[in-house]
């Protein structure tokens, strides 16, 4: 699936690449959550659980431990979203006694630790994630991959960080539709959000389940995709069982799906947003580690990330100190994730930003969603770069390894891009 769909396009780095290929097996992606676990309570009604996943995306994991402890997947919270085709170590917060959690046996599943504690597990509560990555398949030489990294590197360092671009996963690394239900949702169009998300074959996903979505999509049959909707597919089951009981119900079909892949929509509409912002800023060669009139930069808080709920103008008064504080690492040039807030920077980023939310007709009031109020969204500003933290890399014939740390919300493959030059 060609990045451009989702909005992103050019590169930080002007260097070659290396090609290759990533998450040829799980083991070839493996994170692992930085931590911010709450404190340990003796008698405390949630149980805390480390636990790593091979070949699980978040969603589904949480959805089959449910099933398996029989409760609701509302008793079971977790700190962050992680994709499928990985080797992943993670929070998970479970409202069940913590016995029950250290029995639990599931494929490709180790509950490592557990404990109790007083305070429920709340997404976004990480300070980011550890990975290590290999990639497989250089399109170049060891020498000249040796040659290619240690420049890239150096760039990066120049830049002080790398372009910060939501992944593909963001959108769903098989079927990147997420933006596509999201927009549907703020345009209140609830028939066109579930058609797309039930409906909508996307080459490359399971053969069954393409043919079942095109049948759909030419039959508009819910009854009949219900009955050839393969199992696993079970949120799709989900809606489609909805519609067969309450039929045109579309927002009661969306709303069998979990409460965070509800979001992920809206959110998903809005980092598409932010990509493209983020790609024409690029493409009209305005920097982006150095402020300019009219933007609205970050400044980091006491824990080191971006203050995103503080965004400051960059006037003429204070152009200097902006670009002295950004130079110095202590303050970030933004761009939206746009919401009913409509904050948009002035100069020649704010032109940018509203020719994109024009050309998409969008205004502030449509992220307030009446009919599903608890996906209607503010909105807010996010980096334009993400920093990288023990970057160390190695080449080993036709494979590289690389290690590396970035704070939340940062995506790997959109670092492992400006290394590869080739869409993950």
């Amino acid at each position: 699936m060609a990045e451009s769909t989702v909005g992103i396009e050019g590169y930080g780095t002007s260097t070659q690449g290396i090609g290759g290929k990533i998450k040829v097996e799980p083991a070839d992606f493996v994170v692992e959550e930085l931590q911010l676990p709450p404190p340990r309570v003796d008698g405390g009604r949630f149980t805390i659980a480390t636990i790593r996943s091979t070949n699980w995306e978040t969603n589904r994991l949480v959805r089959e431990m449910a099933r398996r402890l029989a409760v609701s997947r509302r008793r079971i919270s977790f700190a962050g979203t992680k994709d499928k085709r990985a080797v992943t170590t993670q929070l998970f917060c479970f409202e069940v006694p913590e016995d029950r959690i250290r029995a639990l046996r599931l494929s490709d599943v180790e509950i490592l630790e557990t404990y109790a504690t007083k305070r429920r597990l709340e997404l976004g509560d990480l300070r980011g994630n550890r990975f290590r990555v290999v990639v497989r398949d250089l399109a170049v030489a060891p020498e000249a991959a040796r040659t290619i990294l240690a420049a890239t590197v150096a760039q990066l360092e120049i830049l002080r960080g790398f372009p910060n671009f939501f992944g593909i996963q963001r959108f769903g690394s098989v079927r990147p539709i997420t933006h596509v239900v999201g927009r549907h949702i703020v345009r209140g169009e609830f028939k066109e959000a579930v058609d797309a998300y039930v409906a909508n074959p996307i080459e490359g996903e399971d053969a069954e389940a393409y043919e079942v979505r095109q049948d759909l999509a030419a039959s508009g049959d819910y009854g009949e995709a219900l009955k050839a909707m393969p199992d696993v597919m079970s949120f799709e089951k989900a809606l489609l069982n909805c519609l067969v009981r309450r039929p045109g119900d579309y927002v009661g079909a969306l709303r069998e799906l979990p409460f965070n892949l509800q979001m992920m929509f809206v959110h998903g509409y809005q980092s598409y947003l932010f990509n493209r912002i983020l790609s024409e800023r690029m493409r009209r060669g305005l920097p982006l580690n150095e402020p300019l009139e009219g933007d609205l930069v970050l400044p980091v808080g006491k824990d080191g990330s971006p203050d995103r709920d503080r965004p400051l103008a960059v006037e003429p008064a204070n152009l200097e100190k902006m670009r002295r504080q950004v130079r110095e690492g202590r303050a970030f040039v933004s761009g939206p994730l746009f919401g009913s807030d409509g904050l948009l920077a002035a100069g020649p980023m704010g032109g940018i930003e509203r020719e994109i939310v024009a050309a998409e007709g969008l205004k502030p009031e449509d992220f307030v969603i009446p009919r599903m109020p608890r996906l209607s969204s503010r909105g807010t500003r996010r980096e334009l770069l993400a920093v990288v933290h023990g970057l160390r890399w190695e080449v080993v014939g036709a494979t590289a390894n690389l290690e590396f740390e970035l704070s939340k919300g940062c995506y790997a493959t959109s670092l492992l891009r400006e290394f590869t030059k080739a869409v993950p």
